[in-house]
């Protein structure tokens, strides 16, 4: 492709969202390409991949942790942004094809074992159960409509206007974090809130600081910044900390160009190029802008009732524990390593300790290689930002999972796969894919700074061909946007990684509306 392609309005419009030519040109020379698949060369399992802490070790990790946060050493970042469309989906749905939402239009068809009847009928009898209902019908009240009533006669379509329109409480075009999740004694909460709530306990410094950092979308920035400023004083007072929390968007120079199906850029119908958010993988701008030392992912969903929390602070300490533990392993062989006076002994000693502990194989050619080859390659393969990723039993949730993954190179490494990343052309490979016993969570404790002290550059560690291609539509046509390296996925494809077993009791999300019908998320 050309550059002159480009004329002066689609030049300014480039540079005003941060970017360069240059770059945009080789956006475009990516849809040219073959879609690039990651080669799974097996799962990780236990013993393979997969660490199972011992219960003498888990003390000694969670005193660390004590250390670590006592120290101020701990940051949590929470990506906020997701719109909550995706949690009501069945509903909006319905919505356009059935807008009356009479109870009995869908009793019959869910005794006959229809999936999104079942749906409809299980959140029209959970109604009260939900933490937004008393919001909901205060709302309704205020204007006119007398809920309880409608509840009875199985009369729902103002309910769901209510809760979804623009006019109501306009859940469909919000984040998940601002959505009421939890009923407690002295009201509800959102997600967001619970956030802070999980912060006290395992965030905490001496000070009694507790960090937290979410991204948000530039349209709710301001939402979340009222809700912290409301909730935050009395949340603080009764138990006496306090709170630093930092907003952060998605840059627009990580969005990418769209283009048409053969390839060439898409224009709207004002001749202007398109250009669409890259996904959850450009938030390692995010993360790296934070110049952070130990820092906790969490999905802005995965998140209980008070009541059941103690089993996801215990393994939150647990893994920060094992962070800073490989964290003093590794900084002690790298302050060696750059002394410049290792003999072979070390170098193998520190070659069984990358290979069994932090799972990176050595070259294929490692018995005829010098020592200041070794010397280099492991330098380099040690002094790395370090990831500890908890991983739950795969019950069946969709998502991700940690996968053995064959490099360019030819060398193995630990990565966490995508279901999209997998080529769906390759029986061998889907197969590999389908064999996965564990999931990824998102429940990761990142190192990332080096045994120097110093902040990495997290851009140097990304993958950047792990992208994929997906089709969109604008304005009813058809087109293909370019998705990024997602977060835990290609943009941490090069940092050491450990994968640890946690209970599957830390992991409640909350997909879908219903989901906060479990008991997870509701009162005992």
């Amino acid at each position: 492709m050309k550059k002159h392609m480009f004329n002066h309005n689609d030049l300014n419009q480039i540079m005003a969202r941060g970017m360069t030519q240059e770059q945009v040109m080789l956006q475009l020379e990516m849809f040219k390409k073959e879609a690039s698949y990651a080669k799974l060369d097996r799962p990780c399992t236990i013993g393979d991949g997969i660490r199972v802490l011992k219960k003498d070790e888990i003390q000694k990790l969670t005193l660390l942790h004590k250390d670590g946060a006592s120290k101020g050493r701990l940051l949590k970042f929470v990506p906020a942004s997701g719109a909550a469309s995706r949690m009501f989906k069945f509903l909006l749905q319905l919505k356009e094809t059935d807008p009356a939402f009479h109870r009995d239009n869908f009793l019959k068809k869910a005794e006959e074992h229809d999936k999104q009847a079942k749906e409809i009928i299980s959140f029209m009898d959970g109604i009260r159960q939900f933490a937004f209902f008393d919001g909901l019908e205060t709302h309704m009240d205020n204007s006119g409509i007398d809920m309880e009533t409608h509840i009875q006669q199985g009369l729902f379509q103002d309910i769901i206007d209510s809760l979804l329109g623009s006019q109501g409480l306009g859940y469909s075009d919000i984040p998940k974090g601002l959505i009421k999740f939890h009923k407690y004694h002295e009201g509800s909460r959102t997600a967001f809130e619970e956030h802070l709530m999980e912060a006290i306990d395992y965030i905490q410094d001496e000070q009694g600081i507790c960090r937290l950092h979410f991204s948000v979308s530039s349209e709710h920035r301001r939402r979340f910044e009222e809700l912290l400023k409301e909730v935050a004083p009395h949340y603080e007072q009764k138990h006496n900390v306090t709170f630093q929390v930092k907003f952060s968007l998605q840059k627009s120079s990580t969005d990418t160009i769209a283009v048409e199906m053969n390839n060439r850029p898409f224009r709207n119908k004002q001749g202007n190029l398109l250009f669409r958010p890259g996904g959850h993988g450009a938030l390692i701008e995010n993360l790296n802008d934070m110049k952070g030392d130990i820092i906790y992912i969490k999905n802005i969903d995965n998140v209980v009732q008070d009541r059941l929390k103690g089993p996801t602070f215990f393994w939150k300490k647990v893994l920060a524990g094992c962070l800073i533990k490989t964290q003093l392993m590794v900084f002690d062989y790298l302050e060696r390593l750059a002394e410049g006076k290792p003999d072979r002994g070390f170098i193998d000693q520190l070659m069984d300790f990358a290979k069994q502990s932090l799972c990176i194989p050595p070259l294929s050619d490692w018995s005829v290689m010098s020592l200041t080859d070794k010397m280099k390659f492991l330098y380099e393969k040690l002094n790395r930002p370090i990831r500890i990723c908890g991983m739950v039993l795969n019950e069946g949730e969709p998502g991700g999972g940690p996968f053995w993954v064959k490099g360019k190179d030819g060398c193995e490494s630990l990565q966490i796969v995508e279901s999209v990343q997998v080529d769906p052309q390759s029986d061998e490979q889907q197969a590999i894919l389908a064999s996965s016993t564990h999931f990824n969570p998102v429940d990761i404790v990142c190192g990332v700074r080096n045994y120097k002290g110093d902040p990495f550059d997290l851009k140097n560690f990304v993958d950047t061909d792990a992208v994929f291609i997906s089709r969109k539509s604008q304005g009813g046509q058809d087109l293909k946007a370019l998705e990024l390296p997602g977060l835990w996925n290609g943009a941490m494809s090069d940092w050491i990684t450990v994968f640890v077993e946690v209970p599957i009791v830390t992991f409640n999300p909350v997909k879908t509306v219903n989901d906060l019908l479990r008991k997870e998320h509701q009162p005992a």
